[in-house]
């Protein structure tokens, strides 16, 4: 398997951890039973735990590019050594973005997001 799929297995596993990370939170936050009832009135979360929901929201529409572009660029056989490290600037900055995020650091984590969307960016450009 490439370095640019193993990349995107790695990614759905996070997307799964961050999504745990806010249902946990979550619990904590509203409670079992508000979190699994229907939620059709869904309750706000603050504090970190609204952090950790809008970081996997973030990570939700980022990973599709990210899917996208990888099984693209497998699938042409355009997979180089700039596929490679754009897989692994976006990889490496969505594990950095979740704490930023959480922990509540806008600057910086608006930097990695940017760094993401570079590696994103590089695989694009091998494409096009």
């Amino acid at each position: 398997m490439t370095t640019e799929l193993t990349l995107l297995v790695w990614s759905a596993g996070l997307t799964l951890a961050q999504a745990m990370l806010a249902a946990v939170g979550g619990n904590l936050q509203k409670g079992l039973p508000v979190m699994a009832g229907n939620r059709d009135d869904p309750p706000r979360f603050s504090g970190w735990v609204g952090r950790a929901y809008r970081a996997h929201r973030n990570m939700l529409e980022n990973v599709v590019l990210f899917a996208i572009l990888v099984l693209a660029a497998q699938a042409a056989g355009r997979t180089n050594g700039q596929t490679r490290l754009g897989a692994e600037l976006f990889f490496w900055a969505r594990v950095a973005y979740v704490p930023c995020y959480v922990i509540g650091l806008p600057g910086v984590r608006s930097a990695v997001w940017f760094v993401s969307a570079a590696g994103l960016a590089m695989i694009f450009l091998q494409l096009v």
